[in-house]
């Protein structure tokens, strides 16, 4: 059985970026010689799928950071060509999040890290998410775009672990219950 994970980072007032997607709030607080967590998180993963939103932030970064196969779902992208450097590592569909899911699991694929706010928030919406770790940073932005919209349901959630980090970080994991969900 294929599964959805998430690996975000928020500020205390829960946005994941600002108004405008600057994330510079984010790389400003990162700590080479702090572990948050993510080597952990990505060990046991088969495949990354993103947004066009972060595939699009991601891209602007000097060197491709990931060792996994990439599926970016986006309709703009869907026709596109995959730039050379990026052949074999990165795919692009226009299929929904349960399609995508179930195409993958034909594919052999298990355990999915599904990057993106916007993205998050729709397989949060079709009920695939199975945990998330969230990491809040201890600022303040007032405005931005949320991990967190409109939900068509309560969704139940049960803290699996939570730790700090001497940056000011808080870690949080939780676990979905899908067998608790709340119409």
């Amino acid at each position: 059985m294929i599964t959805a994970h998430v690996f975000l980072a928020v500020s205390v007032d829960g946005y994941i970026a600002r108004p405008d997607g600057d994330i510079s709030w984010l790389l400003q607080r990162d700590d080479p010689t702090e572990d948050h967590g993510y080597a952990d998180f990505i060990a046991d993963k088969d495949m990354i799928v993103m947004g066009r939103g972060s595939y699009e932030k991601i891209l602007a970064i000097d060197t491709w950071p990931y060792e996994l196969p990439v599926l970016v779902l986006s309709g703009q992208l869907a026709d596109a060509a995959v730039p050379e450097a990026l052949q074999g590592k990165v795919s692009f569909s226009d299929l929904a999040p349960r399609q995508a899911m179930e195409a993958l699991a034909a594919q052999g694929v298990r355990r999915v890290y599904v990057d993106g706010g916007r993205l998050v928030h729709a397989f949060l919406r079709s009920g695939l998410v199975a945990d998330m770790v969230l990491t809040t940073v201890p600022v303040l932005l007032g405005s931005g775009r949320t991990l967190f919209g409109e939900l068509p349901h309560d969704i139940d959630l049960t803290l699996v672990a939570s730790r700090s980090f001497p940056s000011g970080l808080v870690q949080s994991t939780y676990r979905v219950n899908k067998d608790r969900v709340k119409q």
